[in-house]
């Protein structure tokens, strides 16, 4: 992969001597490759699945700017925390890989600094950067998108359900094990799944400002759509529709075994259906309630930390490779999520799965990044898998929402 790019560097602004280094050491351990402060390289913290691209798009940079590009693999769910503890000390990493929802706590913790897109701001695709973005600043550049969608057997169910109770009549009527498949944990449910159904009764997490960004103070999760979705989980649950029993592997192995016409999952669920021989649809979501069923859309990227001595060679690195779309277009391919860059996502929706989850994308919200968020997960679930099982789903919806404003609040 070649990427050429002319950016902040086409004047010759900075020419150094460089190599590329791919390190697996973790920053306790080498404080050579973890420092930002030797001015003529850069350190980036990479999960092993995209190092491969990023080694391709380093020994680029390194080769038209002069600058040194270090990679140390990370694994991904232990690059928050790390990076977090390790910045403020400035032996942490120039740029880190990570999700958006992750911004709010890395802003908070003054871990990472406002990104220039320049020339860019508009290619990459519009719930990507609101995503990206925290108090009206782009904090990083995208390179994945992904969410959610109804996946249909097309053998078993021929048309697309307008609605949750039409798709559930359909199921039936397929005569299979289930109606209706999606996977849920015995004591927490799942949010993130069920989210799409909540929003179609009204009842966002949060309301949003006037820029269009979360607000805490705008708890709206306990209004009357909140309840009337509680009721509804209650009913659905009461009808075993929704079984906390039926885990994701659970989900995923029925469904791929040709037991329900309708499944909720994401594109990583895809693939096994498809090996299977199952020709599948991916269709937006059912509403419950009415309303349009909103999934949550989670973004990845690039981030700049606050403390990097080579903001201007890691801004320029995250803006014009990782945001190219040769780099956007291999990340791809390795990860499967969709492209954020809106040219490499056109050319990857020539695949109907990918266009079929995009377009489901096109009316997702990107899920919260704001630090209360944390205290809507702590009692969420939870509240979600008792009302399921057959509690009362006024009482425990409104003690959730009085639990989680408590929690913001203090």
């Amino acid at each position: 992969m070649r990427v050429n790019n002319k950016g902040l560097w086409a004047a010759g602004a900075l020419a150094v001597t460089a190599s590329l280094a791919l390190s697996g050491c973790t920053a306790a351990s080498d404080t050579a490759n973890n420092g930002s402060g030797n001015g003529g390289s850069l350190t980036v913290w990479v999960d092993a699945d995209r190092a491969s691209v990023l080694k391709d798009a380093a020994a680029d940079f390194t080769a038209e700017t002069g600058v040194e590009v270090k990679l140390v693999q990370k694994e991904f769910g232990d690059i928050r925390d790390q990076f977090i503890a390790q910045a403020p000390t400035g032996k942490g990493p120039d740029i880190v890989i990570g999700a958006h929802d992750w911004l709010g706590t890395f802003v908070t913790n003054g871990v990472v600094a406002p990104v220039e897109l320049g020339d860019k701001s508009d290619a990459f695709q519009d719930v990507a950067i609101t995503a990206m973005s925290y108090d009206g600043q782009v904090y990083g550049v995208p390179y994945s998108i992904e969410n959610i969608a109804l996946v249909r057997n097309t053998a078993l169910a021929a048309s697309t359900p307008a609605t949750f109770d039409e798709m559930i009549t359909m199921g039936e009527a397929a005569g299979t094990e289930y109606p209706f498949l999606v996977g849920l944990d015995p004591e927490a449910a799942d949010p993130y799944h069920l989210y799409p159904f909540q929003t179609s009764f009204g009842a966002p997490v949060f309301g949003t400002a006037a820029d269009g960004s979360y607000d805490s103070e705008a708890l709206e999760i306990g209004n009357a759509g909140g309840e009337d979705f509680a009721a509804w989980l209650a009913k659905q649950g009461a009808a075993g529709v929704l079984n906390t029993n039926i885990t994701g592997d659970l989900a995923k192995e029925k469904f791929v075994a040709g037991e329900s016409p309708f499944y909720l999952t994401g594109p990583w669920n895809v693939p096994a259906a498809v090996e299977a021989g199952i020709d599948v649809a991916i269709e937006p979501i059912p509403s419950a309630g009415g309303e349009d069923a909103q999934p949550f859309v989670g973004v990845q990227g690039f981030f700049v930390s606050s403390k990097s001595e080579n903001a201007l060679a890691a801004n320029e690195f995250i803006v014009n490779y990782m945001g190219s779309e040769d780099v956007q277009t291999a990340l791809f391919e390795v990860g499967g999520r969709a492209p954020a860059l809106t040219a490499s996502f056109e050319a990857a929706s020539a695949d109907p799965i990918v266009a079929g989850f995009g377009a489901v994308g096109e009316n997702a919200v990107p899920m919260p990044s704001i630090p209360a968020m944390g205290a809507v997960w702590e009692f969420w679930g939870v509240t979600e898998a008792a009302i399921i099982n057959g509690g009362d789903p006024a009482t425990l919806w409104q003690k959730m929402s009085g639990d989680i404003q408590t929690a913001i609040a203090g």
